[in-house]
């Protein structure tokens, strides 16, 4: 059984837990690395996600070296102290939520590009680089890192390790797990491994590295990351179609994916959606529409394959299909999808964000349960989704100081996922498990492979100190 929580033993010589701890790790760290003030350590206990429980950190550590990540976990695993890894807390899982009395270790000061390889088409980096710093930083060199979260301004690379982090390019390019080639790790007694690789192929024993990848900090804390890059593709053209249904939308989705074409994105914004983006932004988006499909291409020639995607639309039903003319019309269309979450999170104050991926062929089934669930418990609840990878993000919009709607929030959150599952889904295709969704990981998972998965725990984490009460 791994523990959830693990208290720290009291210092036998001065009965204080607490000072013991924060002695024993100020001795191996920068005077401001260790940070104790009760407001400032409050300030970390929540990533993004509602509904998850937090406690209070006894310090937050913010190292920059290796060797200091390693004194922490060293001390940790002498005192029997919870540690909980951090990056931006941009999650949207609890995942990076704190418990009672832990060591919130963030990465945010590891932020060095350590190496960008032209020919090798790496990136070496370490955690706490911001996604579209490298982004910026490859893109000099004419390459290009995929992997773009919507909160690629501010997300990290460990953190989007963390999680197995996608966004709108999968489709075209997949998520983080497929670009992560080699890590270093610090394990919970503080010894350091290096998994993985930097050349283009290996197959040398098991494939650690990707155990890693979405492990949301419990197996070990990723220190290094070999990256790999692409390169630089055209600039891409964007085309936005409307249509008087999700349903008839969703058709479009999987004529364009039975098709054989290769859009570099593929979103979908329902009514909701679109309503909110323009409340917010006044960004002159059509609201009469049902839904509202983005289709992009990067290929040397886009605007051809805008067209044949133009034709599958309006086969489907699209009542407009409009293809951006230039590079800053199509930026500007997917900056609408992009402030999608932060849109509905204005209609109501507080959202929660799931993140269901069912089969393409079963998007718009998800679609119309998502719009029933949503009259069930009376609620505005807005879908955005990542449609060329069925990945949907039904966000649930509610007022947190009602506590009926509260309620009614929780079940139609769980109901959406219960859907997922029925329709051949996942409770999640990018943001993780974290504490939201720990009981629908041991429902997916099933009873043996829940037992497998702690075992997996159990060797990398003895003790149960890293990231408790997190997955399982």
């Amino acid at each position: 059984m791994i523990m959830s929580r693990i208290e720290a033993p009291r210092d036998e010589a001065t009965g204080n837990t607490t000072g013991n701890l924060l002695d024993r790790l100020r001795d191996g760290l920068p005077a401001d690395a260790v940070l104790t003030d009760p407001d400032v350590t409050a300030s970390y206990a929540n990533d993004m996600a509602s509904f998850c429980p937090a406690g209070v950190p006894a310090a937050v550590v913010l190292p920059r070296t290796v060797e200091q990540v390693q004194h922490v976990m060293r001390v940790a695993t002498e005192l029997r102290v919870p540690v909980v890894p951090q990056g931006a807390r941009t999650g949207l899982s609890g995942g990076a939520n704190t418990s009672e009395g832990c060591i919130a270790l963030s990465l945010t000061r590891m932020d060095r590009i350590l190496e960008i390889s032209p020919v090798d088409r790496i990136a070496v980096v370490e955690p706490g680089v911001v996604n579209a710093v490298l982004s910026r930083a490859v893109d000099e060199h004419g390459l290009y890192y995929p992997p773009d979260p919507s909160s690629w301004e501010t997300c990290t690379i460990g953190g989007n390790i963390g999680t197995a982090s996608g966004g709108l390019c999968c489709v075209k390019y997949g998520v983080t797990a497929e670009y992560v080639l080699g890590l270093d790790v610090v394990l919970a007694d503080g010894r350091l491994m290096s998994t993985g690789r930097r050349t283009a192929k290996g197959v040398a024993g098991y494939d650690l590295t990707r155990l890693f990848v979405g492990s949301e900090g419990s197996l070990g804390i990723v220190v290094r990351a070999v990256l790999a890059l692409r390169p630089k593709p055209p600039q891409q053209l964007v085309l936005a179609a409307e249509f008087a249904s999700a349903a008839a939308a969703c058709d479009a989705v999987c004529a364009i994916m039975a098709g054989g074409h290769v859009p570099s994105l593929l979103e979908l914004m329902d009514r909701t959606t679109v309503k909110a983006v323009n409340d917010l932004a006044r960004m002159g988006l059509p609201e009469t529409t049902e839904a509202l499909l983005l289709a992009a291409f990067d290929t040397p020639d886009p605007a051809a394959d805008l067209a044949a995607v133009a034709a599958l639309c309006e086969a489907a039903g699209a009542t407009q299909v409009v293809p951006a003319d230039d590079a800053a019309e199509s930026e500007l269309l997917l900056q609408a999808r992009r402030m999608s979450l932060v849109a509905l999170e204005a209609v109501k104050g507080t959202t929660m964000i799931d993140d269901v991926c069912v089969p393409r062929s079963r998007l718009g089934e998800m679609l119309e349960g998502v719009e029933r669930i949503a009259e069930k418990y009376r609620l505005t609840i807005g879908v955005c989704a990542h449609a060329g990878d069925g990945n949907t993000h039904p966000t649930v919009c509610f007022d947190a100081l009602d506590p009926d709607e509260s309620a009614r929030a929780r079940e139609s959150f769980d109901e959406i996922m219960a859907l997922g599952l029925e329709l051949g889904g996942t409770i999640t295709g990018e943001h993780g498990v974290g504490v939201l969704k720990k009981e629908w990981l041991a429902r997916e998972l099933g009873p043996v492979g829940l037992e497998m998965q702690r075992a997996v725990k159990q060797v990398f984490d003895p003790l149960g100190i890293l990231n408790p009460g997190k997955l399982f």
